[in-house]
């Protein structure tokens, strides 16, 4: 550093001896200044990267002011798009909103959209939010809020989450677009706070057999699913089922501890590895307080990180058997610097691996982000979602546990049983009273009428038994739902009848004190998933 100095101080001496030979009109000092104050700035320039010179030259020479903030703005998210998919820049506003859903609690509506093509599109409902209470789905395109047309406008994203969040107990009107569905359906969502408990439910399905639906991998996640556990455990349970459909992941370190609950002492959970081949590795402790259980996991194609973390550990060292679908095939790490500004840098800096040393990081072209959210579509198309046969992976990705299970890298976790998605029993009867909201609608009329009845139920069992009792139910809803312009075509009706009725008791009961615990006890009937786990596990008793 002494030296540099030094130098810069003989450099600003020299140019300062130049400058007032200039000034007493030497030309030949004027000549020499040029040059060698030209030859020391172009020396200087090439200690700086181009793109910090090309910042700074737009700054000072454009013939328009312009901030070096802005351009920054501008040019981040452009690299990151040549990097992986995962590597991504957030603004303040956005960084601020997605990490509200991991570590606090806000006001609003409850939905995660994003703006492709221009239109606000509704990928998640966060479970027992407002807008999953008044039957928003994702899928649904947001066209208008408040009467105010939004979709193809070019607002920005935080003009519309201002549009969308508000004091809690304010209303607003959604205008959605739904698939299949003609014209625009009309929601009011009452806006409230927002709740961010990660285990979505936890009840006991029969006298042994526990189940878990974890929505994310939040701050929080671990210490609920060990509440979650010692009470299930104190039910009675011997059996879990751990349900991590659609859930996309979150905090890594959350991911290990749950799986620490599972596996025996000198387990290795997963393992990291950077650029330069160093290799960070956790294992078990053998202090979890669920070793003993059995077990299976539920995955599917939302299923993606930290879900696809946990259970690759627990299927790599053959502790629990994973049923459902393939899972997303995510397997980078990210490391989350935050800026001064609220802003905030993911970038990728190593990839994870199974406990068997599988990759299961979907193959991906850096650059081209369409192709790779192209891909689930594509699964659909070549019948994934409805064959284990449509599922190839090539014998150079084969992995073999201690047992001897065979198991697959390259794009997510192959369950163990394949459960294809269950399209059997939907008709048209059922897509329309669906997909128009009416079913839905028609649940919060019947707990408006039923409230009082509905609060005095104070167990599942209570639930049940109200229910059963209304032998009117199903007939009512079939009046409702010509009142609303679906006639009644008693062979679909027939057809669908067990998923409409399932859909009616657990939408109704959700809107119990008993929220999710509910809406899952009414729902797994017709959950094949769920019903194949049951067997399975009782099949290990």
């Amino acid at each position: 550093m002494k030296g540099i100095g030094k130098h810069l101080v003989r450099t600003l001496v020299l140019i300062l001896i130049l400058l007032i030979g200039w000034l007493i009109g030497v030309h030949s000092g004027k000549q020499l200044m040029s040059n060698q104050v030209r030859v020391y700035l172009n020396n200087y320039k090439t200690h700086n990267d181009k793109l910090t010179r090309v910042l700074t030259m737009i700054e000072k020479e454009y013939v328009d002011s312009i901030s070096r903030d802005s351009l920054a703005e501008l040019a981040i998210p452009a690299i990151l798009h040549k990097l992986d998919p995962h590597s991504v820049y957030l603004p303040p506003q956005e960084f601020e909103h997605a990490d509200e859903a991991l570590q606090g609690e806000f006001d609003g509506i409850g939905v995660v959209f994003n703006m492709a093509t221009d239109t606000v599109i509704v990928l998640n409902v966060i479970p027992s939010g407002p807008s999953s209470k008044a039957g928003i789905q994702g899928g649904d395109r947001i066209i208008k809020v408040n009467d105010t047309l939004i979709a193809g406008q070019k607002w920005q994203q935080t003009a519309v989450m201002k549009r969308l969040r508000g004091p809690r107990g304010t209303q607003v009107k959604l205008s959605i677009e739904r698939k299949d569905i003609e014209g625009l359906v009309d929601i009011v969502v009452t806006r409230d706070a927002i709740p961010l408990h990660s285990v979505e439910a936890s009840l006991m399905l029969t006298k042994d057999i526990g189940f878990i639906k974890l929505s994310q991998f939040a701050r929080t996640s671990y210490n609920e699913i060990s509440k979650a556990l010692k009470s299930l455990r104190e039910q009675g349970m011997t059996s879990l089922i751990f349900d991590l459909r659609s859930n996309s992941g979150g905090f890594l370190d959350q991911a290990i501890l749950i799986a620490n609950e599972f596996l025996p002492a000198g387990s290795l959970i997963v393992y990291t590895e950077d650029r330069n081949g160093k290799q960070l590795r956790q294992y078990s402790d053998g202090r979890g307080s669920s070793t003993d259980i059995k077990m299976v996991v539920l995955i599917d194609e939302a299923s993606a990180s930290s879900s696809e973390i946990l259970a690759g550990a627990l299927q790599d060292n053959d502790r629990g058997t994973i049923i459902g679908r393939r899972s997303f095939g995510k397997g980078l790490v990210q490391s989350q610097t935050p800026f001064e500004d609220g802003s905030a840098l993911r970038l990728t800096v190593a990839r994870y691996y199974t406990p068997t040393g599988r990759s299961i990081q979907k193959p991906y072209t850096a650059g081209d982000e369409k192709s790779y959210e192209q891909d689930i579509i594509d699964r659909f198309n070549r019948n994934e979602f409805f064959s284990a046969d449509s599922i190839h992976f090539a014998d150079s990705l084969r992995y073999t546990t201690p047992k001897g299970k065979i198991v697959y890298g390259g794009g997510g976790i192959m369950p163990d049983i394949f459960v294809p998605l269950d399209t059997l029993n939907i008709t048209k009867y059922y897509s329309e009273v669906n997909g128009r909201n009416i079913l839905y609608r028609y649940t919060i009329d019947y707990s408006d009428r039923n409230r009082k009845a509905l609060k005095s139920a104070k167990s599942l069992g209570d639930l049940k038994a109200l229910l059963d009792n209304d032998k009117s139910l199903f007939p009512d809803f079939i009046r409702y739902a010509e009142r609303q312009g679906v006639k009644p075509v008693w062979s679909q009706i027939n057809r669908s009848r067990e998923i409409m009725e399932a859909q009616l008791r657990a939408y109704i009961s959700r809107n119990s004190e008993l929220e999710e615990n509910a809406f899952y006890y009414f729902i797994y009937p017709i959950d094949r998933t769920i019903l194949r786990a049951i067997e399975e596990l009782n099949k290990m008793q």
